[in-house]
């Protein structure tokens, strides 16, 4: 393959990364939220561009449950469970909240139906589904108006047949089917229950929105597909179509593994990661490889499966600042996105982050994605006046309120993944891209006492890249329930065979989906997961396990319990809950090749010098980013431009370009 193209929907711009030769070219242009797909396509024709391939970030799924605008579905469940969705866990987010108010079920009143079957604990039969009823419950659903069809009965990961003849008959009625046995095979009932109704209510807008992109890529040549999943590693349209919950966090994903990547060319594998883009900040901790969490909070509803561990909160380049009934400032969660977008965009007067670094004198109007869109300081000016009179009236007093305020937020994402989970972030690099990352990362830093930041070659379109390097992968999973107790080499040993074979079953229908998908199996390695507890407890530990036998995994389990909780017990019998199969494909080897050595000296890169305010105005050095060469410094304060973002350089703070073009920024005392 000879040309890569990775695509990284946000809500506020779409990011291109093109990898054709061995040289990468890189583009950026708003998104179209009527129809992401829409503007995916035009940054093609804009480009000029035919690639072979693309990888692509997609939000489509969060956006549809975020926003509510999923399939009508319906629901099929046991007997007498048809409430779990309203039932829940009944935890209150907020306690002392004196209204309370949570959001209606996806699926409503009237659309969760009941069928007559039952299994036990074992798997065992109580109650056979009649095959009538399995028709009539599916024909209910259909006259119901549902689209999709949402099919969870108790205890079906230990015998899926009465899922499975809902499944086929509300199939032959044209309706989308999500069975729980084919999304998450696994126990707790409320847990399944929701991820399997998110991908009925998901699924049918995902497949439709790729159908549409598959089908303006093939006009336009290009003969393969690929999307990022949840967990980081690319997987086929169909796929992503069926199962459309494993890429709730597609575009977080992208980012991280994008920041790995980058990183590992400098020698770096101990990284925080900020990914601040025009919506929102995505924040993560990497200790050498990919952060994972088998649940995420989507809205209000917990979605089960494998995905990146990545804190979000609404601190944008678009996110709108306002003053609270209190006067208090508060920026974001809303964003002004792509459109109306920040004051500057000439089609609104919200104030926003990037109007604050305009005002402040940190973006430079005329550099702005490479001097294609036009931006207007006027109107942030217009824009921040509707809050400067909590500041004196002081226009340039309220942008810098506005970044601290950001900063804040920010800064207290940083904590939660690393300080809150037991990690010193001084023990960590921090990575900052997303078109707005670079700006604040050198505060942020300085707030977490991080003695390092690493802003790669190209930050703004730094997921773009994340999805073009990622592994097509495919994640299977099968609940075992298995009591291990100590010191019991009979039971070990049966395990061990247990899991041996039930692996076999797993890597088969792997291998089969993946040739059915399209993907070569040359290559192909193999990841064992085992989600493990003691006896007893609510909550596993996830574990890779090389050799799928007691006597290897439980010692390591025991040590990682008492990393995590500070006690282990290995006098306890131990429960392997569920066994996970990661079946990955090699990913495309890209490559940036190395920047020219420059010596000490950037004067070659200077633009010029302007006003900047970093707690006062201070004239500041402004540099071309792709006129560095490896060896350069820089001394804050300083400005480094490039068409994808803007690096912010305090006083106080250095950087150095290494031969990978990176810039590692460092507080000039340390």
């Amino acid at each position: 393959m000879q040309s890569l193209l990775g695509v990284d929907v946000g809500g506020t711009f779409t990011d291109f990364l093109l990898w054709q030769d061995g040289v990468l070219h890189l583009f950026k242009r708003p998104s179209t939220p009527d129809d992401p797909s829409r503007g995916v396509l035009l940054g093609l024709d804009e480009m000029g561009c035919r690639p072979e391939a693309v990888v692509h970030g997609s939000t489509i799924a969060t956006n549809a449950l975020i926003e509510r605008k999923g399939a009508p579905t319906a629901l099929v469940t046991t007997k007498g469970f048809a409430d779990v969705l309203v039932i829940g866990r009944q935890t209150r987010p907020k306690l002392y909240d004196l209204e309370p108010w949570r959001p209606p079920p996806l699926v409503p009143d009237g659309w969760r139906l009941e069928a007559n079957e039952r299994l036990d604990a074992s798997g065992r039969v109580l109650q056979p589904l009649d095959p009538e009823e399995a028709e009539a419950v599916a024909r209910r659903a259909a006259e119901l108006g549902a689209r999709s069809l949402a099919v969870c009965f108790l205890f079906s990961f230990l015998d899926p047949r009465h899922e499975a003849m809902v499944a086929e008959a509300a199939r032959r009625l044209g309706l989308f089917v999500s069975a729980s046995h084919e999304v998450l095979p696994e126990h707790r009932e409320y847990e399944r229950t929701v991820v399997t109704v998110v991908n009925a209510y998901v699924s049918p807008v995902m497949s439709s929105y790729l159908s549409r992109l598959e089908e303006g890529l093939r006009e336009r040549g290009v003969s393969r597909l690929s999307v990022l999943s949840s967990s980081g590693g690319a997987m086929s349209p169909r796929a992503a179509g069926r199962l459309a919950v494993r890429t709730v966090l597609s575009g977080p994903a992208g980012g991280v593994v994008g920041a790995l990547w980058a990183a590992a060319q400098s020698g770096i594998d101990r990284i925080l990661t900020l990914d601040m883009g025009g919506t929102s900040a995505d924040v993560a901790l990497c200790p050498g490889r990919l952060p994972e969490r088998d649940e995420m909070l989507v809205g209000d509803l917990p979605v089960r499966g494998s995905a990146v561990d990545v804190v979000s909160v609404g601190a944008g380049g678009g996110s709108i600042a306002r003053l609270d009934e209190g006067g208090a400032l508060r920026v974001g969660p809303e964003s002004a996105g792509a459109d109306p977008g920040p004051a500057c965009y000439g089609r609104s007067l919200l104030p926003t982050v990037t109007d604050a670094h305009l005002v402040l004198g940190r973006i430079l109007p005329e550099r702005f994605l490479g001097g294609r869109m036009a931006l207007y300081p006027s109107r942030s000016l217009r824009a921040l006046a509707s809050i400067a009179p909590s500041f004196g009236g002081d226009v340039v007093r309220a942008a810098a309120a506005v970044l601290r305020v950001a900063n804040a937020s920010m800064e207290r994402a940083l904590r939660v993944v690393s300080v809150e989970r037991g990690h010193d972030p001084r023990d960590f690099t921090l990575v900052a891209f997303g078109g707005a990352g670079p700006l604040h990362a050198c505060e942020l830093a300085e707030a977490l006492r991080v003695r390092r930041v690493l802003v790669p070659r190209y930050p703004g379109v730094l997921s773009a890249l994340g999805m073009a390097v990622a592994r097509p992968a495919k994640e299977l999973r099968m609940a075992v329930m298995l009591a291990l107790p100590p010191d019991d080499q009979e039971a070990w040993d049966g395990a061990a065979r247990s899991l041996q074979g039930r692996l076999r079953e797993l890597e088969e229908q792997g291998r089969r989906e993946l040739l059915e998908e399209g993907f070569s199996l040359e290559g192909l390695e193999r990841q064992v997961l085992l989600d493990l507890r003691y006896l007893g407890q609510s909550y596993e530990l996830a574990l890779l396990a090389e050799e799928p036998h007691p006597r290897h995994f439980l010692p390591r389990f025991h040590a990682l319990h008492r990393e995590r909780y500070a006690h282990a017990d290995p006098s306890r019998t131990v429960e392997v809950v569920n066994l996970r199969l990661r079946l990955l494909l090699p990913g495309k080897e890209v490559s940036l090749p190395p920047l020219p050595e420059g010596g000490p000296d950037p004067s070659p890169a200077l633009l010029g010098r302007r006003p900047v305010w970093f707690g006062r105005r201070r004239e500041a050095l402004v540099y071309a980013r792709d006129a560095l060469r490896a060896g350069n410094r820089i001394v804050g304060p300083a400005l480094v431009v490039q068409d994808d973002s803007t690096t912010a350089v305090p006083p106080g703070w250095q950087g150095t370009v290494d031969g990978s073009g990176n810039l590692l920024l460092e507080p000039a005392r340390a």
